[in-house]
């Protein structure tokens, strides 16, 4: 296990933004080859490009055809597109999210040689011209791979974050909320935390919908006929679930600290708060995929790309938490490969003699 080096794909996002110019920093660090096996999915056009924009002779990459080639210690370029495109760095156009699409595609047709996927930032708007219906990473993946159970998770070191709804309007949460769902939600961020995030006992916190979790009925009644069925439904089976928790003093007042992982109804009751303790270090991660899918939590920030000053805490996150879930996949996968040989062993390990 120590000397295993997963196959990470990673896609080259929007050309346009910083996606090119944070794969190629990170990736000028040849220590990042002792952990992993790059698969850069990308248009070699653009990726010579950025370089030199970026006026750097570093990193060089081999060209291979499929993964199932790929070359450890290297950066493997599989060519999602030829396409002579027009760069225009920091500037969005339909073309860069169809190189986008085509990046992301291209990785998803060779997943079966993959272990984890590293996605870097798209612009929703320039790629669903190309995409119908086309809402994100997070879902266009789940259908690719025919999951309808699947979880996104904002993930640091301190604090997880997962959302029963994703990318919807406000005006539209009450009408995607049910009880089945927000159950889905809590079971793969519950078997999530167990097989990529090695907690084998989660605690998990599951927030309210309505100001002060509806206050007893007064400010809305979700709360009582849907989120607190679903938590007591989880809890009967021996899960550690609780709630429904206040949103506006949850985080405020640290009890975030108490739980392994935090459920929240929508996008920004999760997210501002996620992103307020945690943006420089905080990573996408979609639970419920058979390969595990990273991304760091920032979009593509045209307003600074190929200005120099991009931060590559996130992508390089994202890349390295890619890693280290694959591994607690797999130990995961290994050590309960047998649940009494495991269960023998736990005894082993804490035994004491009277």
């Amino acid at each position: 296990m120590d000397n295993f080096k997963p196959v990470i794909g990673i896609t080259q996002g929007d050309p346009s933004g910083v996606g090119m110019e944070l794969i190629i920093k990170v990736f000028s660090d040849e220590n990042i080859f002792k952990y992993c096996t790059p698969v850069l999915y990308a248009n070699p056009k653009t990726f010579v490009a950025w370089k030199k924009h970026m006026e750097l002779q570093e990193p060089m990459y081999t060209l291979i055809s499929t993964a199932a080639e790929a070359k450890p210690g290297k950066l493997n370029l599989v060519v999602s597109s030829d396409a002579v495109f027009e760069l225009t760095i920091g500037k969005s156009s339909d073309a860069s999210g169809l190189e986008a699409l085509k990046s992301l595609d291209k990785a998803i047709s060779d997943v079966n040689h993959l272990q984890a996927l590293v996605t870097a930032p798209i612009d929703k708007s320039t790629v669903a011209p190309h995409s119908a219906d086309f809402t994100g990473h997070t879902g266009y993946l789940a259908e690719a791979f025919g999951k309808t159970n699947y979880a996104m998770i904002l993930a640091s070191e301190d604090l997880r974050v997962a959302l029963v709804t994703e990318h919807i309007a406000i005006t539209e949460v009450g009408k995607h909320l049910t009880q089945d769902k927000i159950e889905q939600k809590i079971e793969v961020v519950y078997e999530s935390l167990r097989n990529d995030f090695n907690v084998l006992k989660p605690r998990i916190a599951v927030l309210g919908l309505n100001p002060h979790a509806g206050d007893n009925g007064l400010l809305g009644k979700e709360e009582e006929t849907l989120i607190v069925p679903a938590i007591q439904t989880h809890f009967k089976r021996g899960k550690l679930v609780y709630g429904p928790y206040s949103a506006d003093s949850f985080f405020g007042g640290g009890n975030y600290k108490n739980f392994d992982a935090v459920i929240a109804m929508y996008h920004d009751q999760g997210l501002i708060p996620f992103k307020t303790l945690a943006f420089m270090d905080g990573v996408n991660v979609t639970a419920g995929l058979p390969i595990v899918r990273t991304s760091p939590d920032h979009g593509t920030a045209y307003d600074i790309a190929g200005t120099g000053v991009a931060d590559t805490s996130s992508f390089r996150a994202a890349v390295y938490d890619a890693i280290h879930l694959v591994r607690n996949r797999n130990q995961f996968a290994e050590d309960f490969a047998n649940p009494l040989d495991y269960a023998d062993m736990r005894r082993e390990r804490f035994r004491i003699d009277f």
